[in-house]
């Protein structure tokens, strides 16, 4: 599910992953870990990492524990980048817990305090490697609020998964692309100005093969042409009209494209006008593309 990627992680580095469903990003995440071993090639983990890994795999929780005595278990402190440090009471109420809920038993809480209970189980731990995968789907808003802020002061390295791409863009530095095959591509960039890319890269593609297209008409069209081609007949004075009038549409609307693009490449459109410029891009090089079809076809009879 992986090839040939190789990577050496640095503290303080914030990666966020992103793929469609079953390109690998689990396994990924399971082989960093060792939770799985790779078939070939080699992960080498540093005598002093600490993973701390919040998965998608099920909360299990003492039910005949109190909340605070849960973290108390595994930890009786946890550190913070800069030398601070939180007892469990102090992170439990950091993390919505006050001081009586610290004291209810686990069996009493609802789903959502299960989960945020859950988190923290991994937190006291003292991750120096912290890997949340999918946190956006159990925690609610109120809790990705307190996560974002603490995650402000964690000074180790940090991977996460979602698909809450806002929530991304807030913490991670750049991205690991899971395009398929076991490739991975190692962008630079927040998801916002990797989607841009991508955006930009399909319609080179696009312009590509409509120009592809018409180049392989206008062929085909030069090899019916015939001797008596000059007997052919000339334009009406309203294709004659139209004709000069294709020619500034089309020179506007490239001016108009250009506007666009230049736009979507600033970085500074938040996400509903992201998706509004690329549609209005997309229907300018829709026109373009249909008004210089037409323009061609005038153009055999000037």
């Amino acid at each position: 599910m992986v090839e040939n990627f190789s990577y050496v992680f640095q503290r303080r580095e914030r990666i966020g992953i992103v793929g469609q469903n079953g390109v690998g990003k689990s396994t990924f995440l399971n082989l960093l870990t060792g939770k799985i071993q790779p078939d070939s090639g080699e992960i080498t983990k540093g005598e002093t990492i600490v993973y701390g890994y919040y998965t998608q795999e099920g909360i299990k929780l003492p039910e005949d524990k109190r909340v605070i005595e849960v973290v108390q278990e595994i930890a009786e402190e946890i550190e913070l980048d800069k030398g601070q440090k939180l007892s469990p009471a102090q992170l439990l109420e950091r993390f919505l817990f006050d001081r009586d809920k610290q004291y209810n038993y686990v069996s009493t809480l609802s789903g959502g305090e299960r989960r945020r209970l859950y988190l923290l189980t991994v937190l006291v731990q003292n991750p120096n490697f912290l890997i949340l995968d999918e946190p956006t789907n159990d925690l609610d808003l109120l809790t990705l609020n307190v996560l974002e802020e603490f995650l402000t002061d964690f000074g180790g390295c940090l991977i996460i998964v979602t698909h809450d791409r806002y929530f991304m863009d807030k913490l991670v530095d750049h991205l690991f692309v899971f395009e398929g095959e076991g490739f991975i591509r190692d962008f630079n960039g927040k998801y916002r100005e990797y989607r841009e890319f991508k955006h930009l890269q399909e319609l080179e593609k696009e312009k590509e093969k409509k120009e592809s297209k018409q180049g392989k008409q206008k062929e085909e069209k030069s090899t019916k042409k015939t001797a008596d081609d000059t007997q052919k007949r000339k334009l009406s004075y309203k294709e004659q009209k139209e004709y000069e009038g294709l020619e500034q549409e089309i020179e506007q609307l490239e001016e108009k494209k250009d506007e666009l693009t230049e736009k979507l490449n600033s970085g500074t459109l938040d996400h509903e006008e992201l998706q509004n410029t690329s549609q209005k891009l997309g229907e300018i090089i829709d026109l373009i593309d249909s008004k210089t079809e037409r323009w061609l076809e005038l153009a055999e009879f000037i």
